[in-house]
């Protein structure tokens, strides 16, 4: 295992030395304009810190070559290591996440809204893929997926829905290079039916095409949020 942890770490550090990363558009949802100055946060990355007080902490983080806990309704764990864990990640355009998988276990859709994700499979056989934004009139989404085995790599585009499931009897790890130092997820699902306040049933049995008892139901479920931040 830590001989494959190496590979994936190598495979990561060239992709990230040859990729020119940034983040030149905000990396929150919004900005709320405020008249004060001291009351506000910066658009574009955190509060930059005194450079005669940065430590080798501050561009460090351990433990990533450890499993996260996949006992969970999805059976799978994402453990996002971002400029929230690595400070000396601030406006450097670049974030990582593990992925670990249980027999069977599921990344559900989702999307990154501010970064292009690059996957490399560890352990495990991974179905993965991606669906096109909406193409035009009478047109379908596109998708465009694919098996994967140990040593593949899969690139998931900016914006678009994504997944990965693992098809074997056995666990699966993979590591994810992700183009934003805060990428944000929004899972499909979760955002869908487990929203406060929830959105109208109204709106949902409409845009579904499904009875008004359905979508009850699946507003009442849990949706669990598989992804772990340190």
């Amino acid at each position: 295992m830590a001989f494959r942890f190496h590979i994936a770490s190598a495979i990561l550090a060239l992709v990230f030395t040859i990729v020119h990363a940034s983040d030149p558009s905000p990396l929150q949802d919004f900005c709320v304009a405020v008249p004060d100055a001291n009351a506000g946060v910066f658009v574009n990355g955190k509060i930059c810190k005194d450079p005669k007080l940065v430590k080798p902490e501050d561009f460090f983080f351990p433990g990533l070559n450890e499993p996260g806990s996949t006992s969970n309704p999805l059976g799978s764990n994402v453990t996002a290591v971002n400029v929230n864990q690595i400070p000396g990640l601030n406006t450097l355009g670049v974030s990582l996440a593990r992925i670990d998988f249980a027999p069977y276990g599921l990344n559900p859709p989702h999307t990154h809204p501010r970064a292009t994700e690059i996957l490399v499979v560890l352990e495990g056989t991974l179905l993965v893929g991606f669906v096109t934004s909406n193409p035009g009139m009478n047109m379908k989404n596109k998708l465009f997926t694919k098996v994967l085995n140990p040593g593949d790599v899969f690139v998931f585009p900016e914006g678009l829905i994504h997944f990965q499931f693992n098809k074997g009897h056995s666990n699966a790890v993979a590591f994810a290079g992700l183009s934003s130092q805060n990428p944000g997820v929004i899972t499909i699902a979760n955002a869908v039916f487990g929203s406060k306040p929830p959105i109208s049933r109204d709106v949902l049995t409409k845009a579904f095409q499904v009875d008004k008892n359905v979508v009850k139901y699946l507003q009442s479920q849990f949706w669990w949020d598989n992804h772990y931040y340190p």
